[in-house]
């Protein structure tokens, strides 16, 4: 009976912008490659320069296991310095792409990115549409192509949050945007996370520089939905040492909720809040009364259990 030995291999994990999403790909021959080194791989778009964020190992003989693209090489200094070199010219490409657009005028469309590879052999303009019956998109690519023989030029749409990033900003924080800053990759947000932390739903309020839902509305949720289910649900009947009354606000964090007794409200922790049903069930037995003590202060075994 033979037994198949598990190998590992390297795998470089390679970010190709400034707080980017990270590629993995696969350092072998590679063994001296380190994080903020500069490597060539082989995309889907083409060769591209990326800086190495993370070195790990990962077993190969598994079920399953992913299929990585190699590592072309470490980055030689002539590619560093043509990077540079096409880097510079990146204003003027975009510059180019605006005058053009001032000219042809296409419908819905906006330009706010020009970016060359490290060679410059490709040449892509990023753009947004800001109306549903956008056109002149394809019209654009052709001129383009016409302005830039001597480079592969592409054109690509970004969504709302994607603009943002490339564009930056502050926040309603006062500090720098997150996408901008950490954020290399964007979380589906809903409605559902400002309601669970009793934000107002005013989209003003909820809403960032992009037009969406804030993306900082997902990081603290998982605590405010923890701490709600220790809470009872709104507008439900529940018992606190105030009397009766109906949860009309929750405050998850603080571990208490609002309850409307009889027109005035009181927050009551968690702990002094009593279900709806036992309750009523410990007034109802808190109303018998004994045959023998009909003025109360009975004392009897029967009641007393």
């Amino acid at each position: 009976m033979t037994s198949t030995k598990a190998t590992a291999r390297l795998v470089a994990a390679v970010r190709f912008k400034w707080v980017g999403k990270m590629y993995h790909f696969d350092a072998a021959g590679h063994a001296q490659v380190a994080v903020g080194d500069r490597v060539i791989v082989q995309t889907k778009r083409g060769a591209q320069m990326g800086e190495v964020a993370k070195v790990f190992s990962e077993p190969t003989a598994r079920k399953g296991g992913r299929r990585l693209k190699k590592i072309v090489r470490v980055a030689a200094p002539r590619d560093l310095v043509q990077q540079q070199l096409w880097h510079a010219q990146v204003s003027d490409a975009l510059a180019a792409c605006w005058r053009l657009a001032a000219e042809l005028k296409p419908q819905g469309i906006r330009y706010h990115r020009a970016e060359y590879n490290f060679d410059g052999s490709r040449l892509t303009f990023y753009y947004s549409t800001i109306a549903s019956n956008h056109s002149g998109a394809g019209r654009m690519l052709t001129e383009l192509r016409k302005l830039f023989p001597e480079t592969e030029v592409e054109t690509v749409k970004i969504g709302q949050r994607d603009v943002a990033k490339v564009l930056g900003g502050i926040g309603a924080c006062s500090g720098q945007l997150c996408c901008r800053t950490f954020l290399t990759e964007f979380s589906s947000v809903t409605i559902k996370m400002a309601k669970a932390q009793g934000i107002s739903l005013n989209p003003n309020d909820i809403s960032g520089m992009c037009g969406r839902l804030r993306c900082c509305l997902l990081y603290e949720y998982a605590q405010y939905a923890e701490a709600r289910k220790q809470l009872p649900k709104m507008k439900k009947q529940v018992g606190t040492p105030h009397g009766a009354g109906r949860v009309v606000a929750l405050k998850p964090l603080a571990d208490t909720a609002t309850v409307d007794v009889d027109g005035r409200y009181y927050d009551v922790r968690r702990e002094d809040i009593v279900p709806w049903k036992e309750y009523e069930a410990l007034k109802a037995r808190a109303a018998i009364r004994c045959a023998e003590h009909p003025g109360g202060g009975c004392n009897c075994p029967v009641l007393r259990n």
